[in-house]
């Protein structure tokens, strides 16, 4: 283990120093990236890089002559000469498919002729002519999509009550309501190769809670079984090997099962099935025109294993032919479902496309990174427009609860019922009283108040002894996305009688552009390191008293470019002559106060991010920001200022980092994370201004991306403090390859990072590896690690821990905290 570790720190040794960066991109024939191509040096093959989702690679090498080889899967090997001088060097490189021959040599089973395979093979030789996303064209399309919500038995028995009659009698509403969701789409879709997407939705109408329901919009996704991926981030955790791709060739197995005649022409229905569950993960039939070698329809569906929410996913396709050439989506249909304790979700989105142009005159800026436009006016749409543009006939049941939820939310828009129905939420109950607190909600105004229930009242565990804190909050949200927050405490100290307070309010001024204005006021007692591991976060030593004033304004200033400025005033003191409760400090051990003399303090922050080529999609008033395949740059400057508002404080500090996550074609996703820190000056400067380094938490493994799991020490730093984080999960991609073993749905993460803080001299390095597995809770996902770390430096001895996790997937990002 301390091998490995050295291994890396030598890695890293050699990056910053002798080295220099060869770099690239590797495209096809088309231009097109190619995700998770390798690149090595001929007879020194452990010197070797993988190409990103762009086809991005780079690879550190020391001046002299190499002879490089490319390769990815489906495409001919390339070898290709560097003379790489003491400067960094760039070399992109193209790579040309194999002929169908030459896959046709690979050996994937018995030597005997494979009827389906063939049929396949014929389909692949010809993928990128009858591909109809290989041209720019429009087409409008429709979407519907449905969720039925069923109780288990055992939820049903507890209520057998049921309600079919859709008409209302006041705010009662039938069970069987509640039961359907739905949403429907109309829009038009621009597209231009290679992936430049613009949908401009002309309708839209959601009716209940459509949190479930998958492909409202066609921007996140697209499944075009001719490319050799399908990237479905918001739906699988890995990339998916198609089964109509040179790679799927060798990935998936093909049974020819029939032929018949259909409209004159000879179809045949080919079974695929999965030759490697780790890097295929479909299954199902194509139907092929033989001599014209089109695809006719499919239905594949895909193993429940890197899902992220659901428990299957099936996907139905039926295209037209065009011109005996093309093959053009008519029609597609998803069915997928999940299954909570209590409750059985089963949804069904159908998608019909028509009025096909693949002669589109688009302008030369039209695609950019707004990727969907929804305006206003196609969430006003009423019934005539949709009888109009519905290009699939609701069922009865359907009609009957549109209707219904028609008549529903009519009646819960009236004064008289938004009044009633806050008559009776605003009711003080004795265990709103106790527990949640005492509400005030104005439905028709959008705004509420809270008084904190007495259980929130009491702290019986807080520095300085247990208090008494009242607090008041309010929120207040306008038509057009503008939201008012705020929160004010007062508390009593039990033991010192002390009284403290603190108010703050948020006001998000525009919601499109991020724009946040927010202003605190508080006299409370703070913390020097705030972010420091929960063996020492509570120590006395780490608390002072501080009377503060802050504000603090953000705003998007382009697409991608955020900028934030904050200034802060603060008179801080010691809570050296508070009483405390000392009988604890016997089971949970505890220091002295840092003992000083008060004085005042001024502060502005200015930072920015920007995160290229950001896509999003806009709504009427806000957008929905759908990520980039750029990293993320972050600025932040903090700067002391001396006698302004009589300060004592003089310094200077910057830090400049840099973040990203990515997918390495089928074995994983990957983040890392640069950071560079240093004080340009600190001509006076106290103890909460330092930068501090967190040291690890027993057990808990912390972000790995922000934090060390061996680091046993807290220094505090002026000088300059370079850290890199790097983790890796295989969504299953290499433990799947053990027999039967995906059928345990674990996943191997993998990662290290290295720190050097000058001021000290210390060198911290780690490599860490464990096994994570995702449970559902509730309607969300919880994801428990287990890890083990090791770690090396130039100050420590070599040590090993492991530590566990505890993580929820955001149901909005799709995304987990690390």
């Amino acid at each position: 283990m301390r091998f490995c570790a050295l291994s890396f720190i030598l890695i890293l040794a050699n990056v910053l120093q002798g080295q220099r960066m060869l770099s690239g991109i590797i495209t096809n024939e088309q231009q097109i990236p190619l995700a998770g191509a390798e690149i090595f040096v001929k007879n020194a093959s452990e010197l070797r890089t993988i190409a990103d989702q762009n086809g991005y690679y780079q690879m550190y090498l020391n001046p002299g002559e190499y002879y490089l080889v490319f390769s990815a899967d489906g495409y001919q090997d390339r070898e290709a000469y560097l003379g790489m001088r003491d400067a960094d060097t760039k070399k992109d490189i193209q790579l040309f498919a194999m002929k169908v021959t030459e896959v046709q040599d690979i050996k994937v089973s018995a030597k005997k002729y494979n009827v389906g395979r063939d049929k396949i093979l014929k389909v692949v030789a010809h993928k990128d002519q009858i591909n109809q996303w290989a041209y720019a064209h429009e087409v409008d399309v429709y979407i519907k999509a449905t969720e039925q919500r069923e109780q288990t038995q055992q939820t049903k028995n507890k209520n057998q009550k049921t309600d079919d009659d859709p008409q209302l009698d006041g705010p009662k509403v039938p069970e069987w309501v509640n039961k359907l969701q739905m949403a429907e789409v109309e829009m038009h879709r621009a597209f231009a190769p290679p992936n430049q997407v613009k949908e401009i939705r002309n309708a839209y109408k959601a009716l209940g809670d459509i949190s479930q329901l998958y492909y409202t919009t066609t921007v996140k996704s697209n499944f075009n079984f001719f490319e050799n991926l399908l990237h479905l981030d918001d739906l699988h955790q890995t990339p998916i090997s198609s089964p109509i791709s040179v790679p799927g060739i060798v990935a998936y197995k093909y049974k020819f099962e029939e032929k018949y005649e259909e409209n004159g022409q000879l179809i045949s229905k080919i079974k695929i099935t999965p030759r490697n569950t780790a890097t295929s993960t479909l299954e199902g039939y194509i139907w092929v025109i033989d001599s014209l070698w089109l695809i006719q329809k499919l239905d594949l569906t895909m193993n429940k294993g890197n899902l992220l929410i659901y428990d299957y996913f099936r996907i139905q396709q039926d295209y037209t032919i065009q011109g005996d050439t093309l093959c053009v989506l008519q029609n597609q249909l998803l069915t997928y479902g999940v299954k909570y304790k209590n409750e059985v979700s089963e949804c069904k989105t159908e998608a019909i496309y028509s009025n096909y142009n693949f002669v589109p005159n688009f302008s030369k800026k039209y695609f950019n990174s707004e990727l969907a436009i929804t305006t206003q006016e196609a969430y006003d749409r009423d019934s005539s427009y949709w009888e109009t543009k519905r290009a699939i006939a609701l069922t009865d049941e359907e009609i009957k609860f549109i209707r219904a939820k028609d008549s529903i939310t009519d009646y819960l828009n009236r004064k008289e019922y938004l009044d009633s129905i806050d008559a009776v939420f605003n009711k003080v109950t004795a265990l709103k009283v106790l527990w949640f607190g005492i509400d005030h909600r104005n439905r028709e105004k959008k705004e509420q108040w809270t008084i904190g229930s007495l259980a929130s009242l009491i702290q019986p565990v807080y520095i300085a002894g247990p208090r008494i804190a009242p607090s008041f909050d309010y929120f207040k949200k306008w038509k057009d996305e503008r939201t008012l927050d705020s929160y004010s405490r007062v508390s009593y100290g039990l033991l010192n009688g002390d009284i403290k307070g603190d108010t703050w309010w948020k006001y998000r001024f525009d919601p499109f552009h991020f724009g946040f204005l927010r202003v605190a006021l508080n006299h409370d007692f703070d913390v020097i390191r705030g972010y420091d591991a929960i063996s020492q976060i509570y120590k006395r030593e780490n608390f002072f008293e501080s009377t503060k004033f802050n504000i603090n304004l953000s705003y998007e200033l382009f697409n991608g470019f955020y900028a934030s400025v904050n200034s802060q005033y603060t008179k801080r003191r010691s809570i050296e002559g508070y009483e405390f409760l000392n009988e604890l400090d016997q089971s949970l051990p505890n220091n002295e106060p840092l003992a000083f003399d008060p004085y005042d303090a001024y502060i502005i922050n200015f930072g920015a991010s920007y995160t290229p080529k950001q896509r999003y999609m806009r709504e009427p008033y806000r957008k929905v920001i759908l990520g980039s395949a750029y990293p993320t740059f972050s600025f932040n400057i903090e700067r002391g200022l001396p006698k302004l508002f009589n300060s004592s404080v003089d310094h200077f500090y910057m830090q400049f980092e840099m973040n990203q996550n990515f997918k390495i074609g089928t074995i994983g996703t990957s983040a890392y994370r640069i950071a560079v820190g240093k004080f340009i000056s600190a001509r006076a400067i106290y103890e909460p201004d330092y930068k501090f380094q967190r040291r690890s938490d027993p057990i808990w493994f912390s972000n790995p991306l922000y934090s060390f799991q061996g680091f046993d020490t807290t220094l505090r730093t002026t000088d300059y403090v370079m850290q890199a984080h790097y983790l890796h999960h295989d969504n299953g991609a290499i433990l799947n390859k053990i027999p039967y073993f995906k059928k345990t749905r674990i996943g191997l993460v993998i990662g290290g990072g290295a720190m050097y803080i000058k001021e000290h001299e210390w060198q911290h390095y780690e490599l860490l590896g464990g096994l994570e597995r995702n449970f559902k809770m509730s309607r969300r996902r919880l994801r428990i690690g287990i890890y083990g770390v090791v770690s090396d430096g130039n100050q420590i001895a070599p040590s090993t821990a492991w530590k566990i996790s505890f993580a929820v997937l955001d149901d909005r990002s799709m995304k987990w905290n690390f």
